[in-house]
Order: C-alpha cells, then structure tokens, then sequence
C-alpha cells in the first residue's frame, strides 16, 4: 500500500468507529476485507487510527469535521504535512480537498479542545492535576510505552534483557519498579519472543507494577484480587513473595486465560467464584484495582475518553463505593485493604479514599501514592488501609 492508500483506510475505518463499532472491530473487518494488506500495511493504518483517536478533538477542529477525512486532514496538519501531498486522489489515497478544506481554521476555541479534554471533564482533570494538568493531557494525545514485568519466579530483570536482546527486542531498566522494563526496540516482536511464551516476561505497565511494589507482601499470607480482571496483579504479586493467591472478578469471564497465564508464570493462583469468596474469607490482604474512567490510560484505550459521560463518572463512583465497603468485610482483623484505580482523578482517587475512612470506623491511612502519564508510565493510584492498631 501507498502512505496515501494506509491514509484513505484509516479515514474508512474511523468512520466505522465514530458510527459506533468498537476500535479493535472495525480494524479486524478491514483487515479481514483487505487480505492484501501486509503487516507494516496493518501497522501503519492502526498508528493512524490511533493516533486520530486520541486527538479526535483537536484533529477535528484542524480538519474542519469530526469524520475520518476530518480527523486525517487535522493529522496532517498537526504533523506540518503539506495536505494535497496526501489528499491527491492518486495511488488510492484520499480525494482532493475541497476549497472549504482547504481553508485552515484559525486556532482553538478552549484548553480542553487543544488539549484533547472532553469540557464537563476539564475542570475535575485540571483540579487534580494542577500545573501538570497540560503536561499530562499532551502526554496521553502521545502513543503509550511498551513496558514489561520481569518475572521473578523465571529469573531475574537482568536475564530478562539478555534473553529478549537475543530476540531483537532492546529493553532498559524502568525506574518506576525494581521488575519493570521499557522496551525501546522491537516491541511488536514481543507477544511473538520465546521470552514471552515461557514466562519470563508479561506485558504490564510500569506504574501497575509500581503499585504491586507498594502492597505490604510477606511470604505466608492469604491474598484475595478483588477486580482481577485478566490477572495481571495477581501474577505481579504471586511472584513477589510465596503467598496464598486468590482471584475474583465479578464478570469471571474476564479471568479465563488466567490459568493459562499462571502456568505459563510457574505461578500458583486460585480462581474464586462469588460464594467461594465468603468462604475463604477472611484474607490478610484484598486488593481492589476496581473499575475506573480509565484515564491513566486512555493513550492506550483513547475511546474510553470520549465515551465517559458525567453520568457514567457518578455512576463509577458509586461502584467503586460499594466495591470498597464490600471488600472491607473480607479482611481479616489485622489485615491490610489496597485500592487501586489506573486514574489521575481526585474523586476517584483520594476523595474515595476519605470517603471509606469517614464511612468506616477503625481504618487507618497507612500509605498512598500515585503515579501520571507524563512521567513516563500510565497513571495509577493506590491506596494501602489498615484496621490494626
């Protein structure tokens, strides 16, 4: 394919997603249809779509139109791309622009629409940010990093990047934990390394595993994954000391390739169902990394930024409510409750947190961190509560 012709795919697939269907849909159909397409084809279209998503805004406004010719024309734009180089109507590219096209808008009506910000959104983004508010809204217009966890039940972060090294895939220590690695080249050959099939290395952001770092793991004690969701937690902590794992999810969907995952990790974890949660309980620790806006990471997930609503928002806060309130029950007299939440909002993070303490009698605050996009990792919270004295 021509840039051009990935251009015009890009434009048709994300007309398919602003008409509702799914990123990861539209682009399997289009692949599907486009059989020709080779993998750097596939590569580059999905780069452009991404890349549209995550500043479907600004694009927008640069572009003159909230379509997927709209969005690509802004791109271009953004980019300092001369437009008719690409909207030529050859090589199957983009049709020429039109004379209302071709006119550029003038600039930016608000923060929020250059910043790519939803506006009932900007307020509460900005009030938990402060000054890294701009610095934190251009970092997630920006593709994510491509991070690992090294498992330390296979070896250590060091022979984790030799072994990869040997597979053409370059990584460098993460300061962000003592298991994290940034992959800076090489990282689509990842899923398809020998490192990654035999547990050496998972997919897992730097600041996820930030927050497993701050959970207070001794070998010996009974741990419960409240929202374990795929299970990436629940291996971060099987690995870090010799626990008693359990995992849950309401939708235990979710945890179907977990089995799989922990054998492949040499990890030992326990897949609970609902009624099987009160009877193990109680637990020494429960970790909550409960629904969220995502925020953290909408550079790797952009539509959840534009599909979050206010109501949803109220309506998450909610469950993240209940959530805490239900998994406080399970822990045992002495034991420690985390909450987690992969966001960068106060009113889901610590406002939660205060929230639980006002509600309930006898937690303690013992520590809480956090972690923003813009310092090289995807933005976390975790909270760590106790009831002992």
């Amino acid at each position: 394919m021509t840039p051009a012709a990935r251009q015009q795919a890009a434009i048709e697939i994300l007309d398919v997603i602003l008409d509702g269907e799914a990123s990861e849909k539209a682009l399997t159909s289009w692949g599907r249809r486009n059989r020709y397409a080779g993998s750097k084809d596939r590569a580059a279209v999905r780069d452009h779509v991404f890349t549209a998503l995550r500043c479907r805004r600004s694009f927008a406004v640069l572009g003159g139109s909230q379509t997927g010719r709209g969005l690509i024309l802004g791109a271009l734009r953004a980019e300092g791309i001369d437009p008719p180089t690409v909207f030529s109507g050859q090589g199957y590219g983009p049709s020429a622009l039109t004379e209302e096209e071709a006119v550029k808008p003038e600039g930016f009506a608000s923060d929020a629409e250059r910043l790519d910000i939803p506006d009932w959104l900007w307020d509460s983004f900005s009030a938990s940010l402060g000054a890294e508010a701009e610095p934190a809204a251009k970092a997630l217009q920006s593709r994510a990093p491509v991070h690992l966890r090294a498992n330390l039940l296979r070896g250590s972060r060091e022979a984790a990047i030799e072994a990869l090294a040997e597979e053409g895939v370059t990584c460098i220590p993460h300061p962000a934990s003592e298991t994290a690695l940034d992959v800076t080249e090489g990282q689509r050959r990842v899923r398809n390394s020998t490192s990654f099939a035999d547990g050496l290395v998972e997919l897992q952001d730097a600041a996820s595993q930030a927050v497993v770092d701050q959970l207070p793991l001794q070998d010996g004690i009974r741990v419960l994954d409240f929202c374990a969701g795929g299970g990436g937690k629940s291996l971060a902590m099987a690995a870090k000391a010799k626990l008693d794992v359990f995992a849950y999810d309401a939708n235990s969907s979710r945890m179907n390739d977990l089995p799989l995952r922990a054998q492949r990790a040499g990890a030992d974890i326990t897949c609970l169902s609902e009624d099987e949660v009160d009877r193990k309980a109680p637990f020494d620790l429960v970790l909550c990394d409960v629904p969220c806006s995502g925020s953290g990471s909408w550079r790797r997930a952009p539509e959840g930024k534009w599909r979050l609503t206010r109501e949803i928002l109220d309506e998450t806060r909610l469950l993240q409510r209940q959530i805490l309130d239900d998994a406080a029950e399970l822990v045992s007299d002495a034991g420690h409750l985390a909450y987690a939440t992969c966001s960068m909002l106060d009113e889901e993070n610590s406002a939660q947190i205060q929230g639980f303490l006002e509600r309930n009698a006898g937690w303690s605050l013992l520590r809480q961190d956090s972690w923003q996009v813009q310092n090289g990792t995807d933005g976390f919270f975790v909270a760590v509560l106790t009831r002992a004295s």
